[in-house]
């Protein structure tokens, strides 16, 4: 299973200068923007820490999935969420040929913690090929869509991360507690070791 981010956020959609003001930068002076660059990669990064410990996408965008067989037959999970629209699936066999399946064979279960492709049959991956899902997810293309609490621990671990930039050492494989409080609720939680 092979998960492929198609864009990236634009960077209009990165709340740089709300960051600033978190982290109570100056402002009036004549250097002002100048770290806009360096505040726009620690979100960046935070973005990237949260979305790997939740499988939340904080900002919408697309992604390719290949799967070489199907969790249920007519079920099959989606590695990440909040999704927001499937935009093809095509069937791929092991000489590359690849077949559209047709929207009109499946739909999308939306779910926070376990968005599904749904279909009276998904259908058959030939052997030695797979199935590439094209989808968006992401809670939405602006900040503004960003649940608060979520969008509190992206800053928080931005902030954390930018302030001890000169630390040489690091500051370890942890998230702060107040992020990982944050972000507890997005967290999907597996039992009996359910798969996708």
């Amino acid at each position: 299973m092979n998960l492929v981010e198609l864009n990236t956020p634009v960077a209009a959609a990165i709340p740089v200068r709300a960051f600033a003001d978190h982290l109570r930068m100056g402002t009036g002076f004549a250097d002002d923007g100048a770290q806009d660059g360096l505040l726009e990669n620690y979100l960046r990064a935070a973005i990237a820490g949260i979305e790997a410990r939740t499988g939340k996408v904080v900002l919408a965008r697309d992604f390719s999935w290949d799967v070489t067989c199907w969790y249920r037959d007519g079920r099959q999970g989606l590695p990440v969420g909040p999704v927001t629209a499937i935009q093809s699936v095509t069937v791929i066999d092991a000489q590359g040929t690849e077949t559209i399946v047709d929207p009109g064979q499946y739909r999308l279960r939306q779910d926070l913690y376990r968005p599904e492709i749904v279909a009276p049959r998904l259908p058959v991956i030939p052997a030695h090929g797979l199935a590439r899902i094209v989808f968006t997810a992401g809670f939405g293309p602006a900040w503004s869509d960003v649940p608060a609490d979520l969008a509190h621990a992206v800053f928080l671990l931005a902030a954390t991360n930018y302030e001890a930039r000169a630390d040489h050492a690091g500051l370890g494989a942890t998230m702060p507690f107040a992020v990982l409080s944050l972000i507890e609720r997005f967290k999907t939680v597996r039992l009996l070791g359910d798969v996708l």
